[in-house]
């Protein structure tokens, strides 16, 4: 038999603790995407030593995994005297704020590299029709490279959002007590695991099911030609294929 009553109390304590699960979200959102924004300058930069420390920086957060770093910033940073004793340690000593740093961290990298995907797609054509209508090179990338490089950034970096969600789960391993972690804290009192693991996995459902719709409403903010050429194109596809056929017969 499946209690509904236990279902039901054990979503709405979780639920308690979505608000920590959705400041690691965000902040970490915030923090990575500003410190993606400085890797890509210098992965894009002309000096080696810029773009060769962009490289390194990508490869080491994409190729080990963020349990790992979690833990060596969280336990690892604590072990020398001089983080101890700098001014930086009381934030460092901080769970939330370490599980932040490792999320935003490795989520700075791969959002680096879409952003580089997408900034290399930008048509030359427009950057040269800027350039001749005499734009600064602030006021290109504000007018034309920026909005046309975050278009194409958007699908990808929506996955990576969705991805980031499911990644602060790990923040529990360090004594954050958001979703995963209450859901922990409830199988260690009830021994029920299904119920509420289920609870909990319905909850990052929705999460991101909302977080999908937001980036799907601001893609097609900044697309709205595309998609009224995509309508145009829909209606006029069926008396274009009628006029073929009669065309043929």
């Amino acid at each position: 038999m499946i209690d509904f009553a236990f279902l039901s109390e054990t979503f709405v304590k979780l639920l308690g603790a979505l608000p920590v699960t959705l400041g690691l979200f965000f902040s970490s959102l915030a923090v990575g995407g500003c410190l993606a924004l400085v890797v890509l300058a210098m992965r894009m930069s002309r000096f080696w030593l810029f773009s060769g420390f962009a490289r390194l920086y990508i490869l080491v957060f994409r190729g080990s995994p963020l349990l790992i770093q979690l833990f060596l910033i969280y336990y690892g940073l604590g072990q020398f005297s001089a983080v101890r004793h700098s001014f930086v340690w009381p934030v460092l000593r901080e769970p939330f704020t370490c599980a932040v740093l490792a999320l935003a961290l490795c989520t700075a990298s791969y959002t680096a590299e879409i952003l580089r995907g997408a900034l290399l797609a930008v048509p030359p054509g427009q950057v040269e029709a800027g350039k001749a209508c005499g734009m600064s090179r602030w006021l290109l990338f504000r007018r034309v490279i920026g909005p046309v490089m975050l278009r194409y950034a958007l699908p990808a970096w929506s996955t990576e959002a969705i991805l980031l969600v499911k990644s602060t789960a790990l923040a529990s391993l360090v004594t954050v007590w958001d979703v995963t972690g209450v859901a922990q804290q409830i199988i260690q009192r009830t021994y029920r695991t299904m119920e509420v693991f289920v609870c909990a996995a319905l909850i990052y459902l929705i999460l991101n099911f909302l977080i999908v719709q937001i980036w799907r409403a601001l893609e097609n903010a900044l697309t709205p030609n595309f998609r009224r050429a995509q309508a145009r194109a829909a209606a006029n596809a069926p008396a274009g294929l009628n006029s073929s056929k009669g065309e043929k017969s």
